[in-house]
């Protein structure tokens, strides 16, 4: 695929996200929470590689957060500076984004893992408030649970769809 249809096709598949949450969101904060879901859908997949070392056996998308041991959490986060269990993982959360009824929640609770998983590490001060500007529980997103909910997991559905190809 050429870089121009290409651009033309992620151009037109967040415009159909901005049309999906069009209402209560401005387009500041359009632009936070997509390009908010569009980071955490970089370093998911950039933090899944990274475990699976190109090692076609490892699916760490599919493992149970139980086998990380503590010595792979602590290579990982000296390695990358930051630490995703699998359940955390994009490809995961976005997967039941429609029927979680604790969306919002578990979004921020996860975001706030992430950048709690650098405490104590040299990458402490670059991870913390990297989330800070994506509010999963703003009332920009809607003024009821479900609105907001349903406006998260349509981005998360919008951003699951794009194809980055090279870019990514």
């Amino acid at each position: 695929m050429t870089s121009t249809v290409q651009r033309a096709e992620l151009q037109a598949k967040i415009w159909r996200i901005a049309n999906d949450v069009r209402g209560s969101v401005d387009g500041w904060d359009f632009k936070q929470f997509v390009l908010g879901t569009l980071f955490y859908c970089f370093i998911s997949e950039n933090f899944t590689n990274y475990i699976e070392g190109g090692d076609e056996s490892i699916n760490y998308t599919k493992l149970l957060d139980g086998v990380i041991t503590p010595e792979i959490r602590d290579d990982a986060i000296k390695t990358k500076g930051y630490f995703i269990y699998p359940s955390q993982l994009f490809v995961n959360v976005a997967k039941t984004a429609n029927t979680n009824p604790n969306l919002n929640t578990d979004l921020k609770a996860i975001f706030d893992a992430i950048e709690s998983s650098a405490n104590g590490y040299p990458s402490e001060s670059d991870i913390k408030g990297l989330f800070a500007d994506f509010d999963t529980t703003s009332t920009r997103l809607g003024n009821t649970l479900e609105g907001k909910n349903s406006r998260l997991s349509s981005v998360l559905k919008g951003v699951e769809e794009l194809n980055f190809g090279e870019f990514y």
